[in-house]
């Protein structure tokens, strides 16, 4: 069966505040209401991930959380990854290589232009950007994380929230 990631950029965050941190940046109104609706597109072609791996930034987590609500997965079961915060494709490589091989579907929650990046390195793709609240859905045929690296994967979806607009 292989394994599968999906990788989510956090949704549309809020930048009005200058005093924040960038790492404290919220969701704006948008990203409050198309991070539910991209979560709700996934349901509907039941695509549910086993274990959510969220960067701590708070737009990000706060994505990642709009998402297990509707997958019905525990708020407390989401496994924050400092790693996953400003991370380079060698960073976030890392990571999925380290990933526990019981899990066959993951989804990985973080920000560009890491995520861009790392989805056009495992695909050879030619994804010129991520839009907030975008998800790349990734095929690998091995039965470990460990084996995930350049050219491995296989697109199967790459949708975002004005894709129906398109």
């Amino acid at each position: 069966m292989g394994k599968q990631l999906l990788l989510i950029r956090h949704a549309k965050s809020d930048w009005g505040n200058a005093g924040l941190r960038d790492f404290d940046r919220p969701l704006n109104g948008r990203g409050k209401s198309s991070a539910p609706e991209m979560a709700e597109r996934l349901v509907k072609q039941q695509i549910v991930p086993e274990l959510i791996v969220s960067s701590p930034a708070l737009r990000a987590i706060t994505t990642a959380q709009y998402f297990a609500t509707a997958w019905h997965i525990p708020l407390e079961n989401i496994e924050l990854e400092p790693a996953i915060y400003e991370a380079s494709v060698k960073s976030l490589l890392k990571v999925i290589n380290q990933l526990d091989d019981q899990y066959d579907q993951i989804a990985l929650f973080g920000h560009n232009p890491g995520l861009t990046d790392l989805a056009n390195y495992l695909c050879n793709g030619h994804i010129v950007n991520m839009p907030t609240a975008s998800v790349i859905r990734i095929q690998f045929p091995f039965d470990s994380w460990k084996m995930i690296s350049s050219n491995t994967g296989n697109v199967l979806l790459f949708d975002y929230p004005k894709s129906l607009e398109d």
